[in-house]
């Protein structure tokens, strides 16, 4: 019988012991990060669980690697999840918490914005500038970069949808344009199925070169189908279509700013003073607004426009109207 209770005496001190170990454990897991504000840690491609877990003792976010290696052997499915990528460890947030989040999708993401109305090469040098993308394009042309992308015969203007689009470190530069390439791809597709019967253009492609013309001519969104107008009644007409930016675009890097009579006569494949129709390619990326424009134009009867120096634009339907407009607008500022 004695011998009895000293065993039970002794099953007793151990479960105490364990329990006590246990609550100890728990209570380490548990405990507030030794963080004063917030932290970006970044989870190595590749690291286990251990190795990181070490390396943040090491910096002094956790005061011991112990108690997570113990969660390790004892409960893998909570660790075995860990993510590579960045992520915000926050003052107060406990051991467990901090192990959720290193396992979780909730990385640190930064934006990549392409405005509306953006060349090409504006995009480039932007996204050449944009912090904590692995950058594989910076020595590429432009052919190598849509080739990569898998389009090796496309001309990449126009080609990628203006918009704000979120990143986190470790993503490649070509996976943001790939993201904007299909956004564009899908928007065309769904604007070029709603558009009107008698449009004198015939392709998707035809609306997105058309859709850049709206969109560089004007910045108000009222007036996206009006010009959309004009410049579809000029092409059912014959006539060119007469747009500075196109003269611009063609000029490349010797545009200065100003357009001479010389630069409206200069040949050049874009320039629609000289060109009938459209040009070959778009000359900027096209909004949503200016997409749905080209496919949509306001009915009347304007053949000519003239910027009023507010940004907005004078629609007249004669020659004479539009010269009156201009002597007003343009040669009396």
């Amino acid at each position: 019988m004695r011998v009895v209770k000293v065993f039970i005496g002794i099953a007793v001190l151990a479960c105490v012991v364990f329990l006590g170990a246990y609550q100890y454990w728990q209570s380490r897991l548990a405990a507030p990060l030794a963080l004063d504000e917030t932290t970006i840690y970044e989870v190595p491609r590749g690291a286990g669980f251990t190795r990181v877990v070490l390396d943040l003792e090491a910096r002094g976010i956790i005061d011991a690697a112990w108690p997570y290696r113990v969660l390790a052997q004892l409960s893998p499915d909570k660790v075995n999840g860990l993510r590579s990528g960045e992520f915000e460890l926050d003052p107060g947030m406990s051991g467990n918490e901090m192990v959720a989040r290193l396992s979780s999708d909730n990385v640190v993401s930064y934006r990549f914005t392409i405005p509306e109305g953006w060349t090409f090469a504006q995009m480039r040098r932007q996204l050449d500038a944009a912090a904590k993308l692995e950058h594989r394009t910076r020595d590429m042309s432009d052919d190598e970069v849509m080739t990569a992308l898998g389009h090796e015969d496309e001309h990449p203007e126009g080609r990628f949808f203006p918009d704000t689009y979120r990143y986190h470190k470790g993503m490649t530069d070509l996976e943001v344009l790939r993201r904007a390439y299909e956004r564009m791809a899908t928007t065309l597709e769904d604007v070029w199925a709603q558009r009107r019967d008698d449009l004198p253009i015939d392709s998707a492609y035809d609306a997105l070169i058309l859709a850049s013309l709206i969109e560089r001519e004007t910045g108000v969104p009222e007036e996206r189908r009006q010009i959309a107008g004009v410049f579809t009644r000029r092409l059912e007409l014959g006539m060119r279509l007469q747009t500075d930016p196109t003269v611009i675009y063609g000029m490349g890097e010797d545009y200065d700013g100003n357009i001479t009579r010389a630069d409206l006569r200069r040949e050049t494949p874009y320039n629609t003073y000289v060109i009938d129709g459209l040009p070959p390619t778009p000359i900027a990326m096209p909004g949503a607004g200016s997409l749905q424009a080209a496919v949509d134009p306001a009915p009347g009867d304007a053949l000519y426009f003239v910027a009023q120096g507010d940004g907005s634009h004078h629609f007249s339907s004669t020659l004479a109207e539009h010269n009156a407009a201009v002597r007003r607008y343009i040669l009396n500022r």
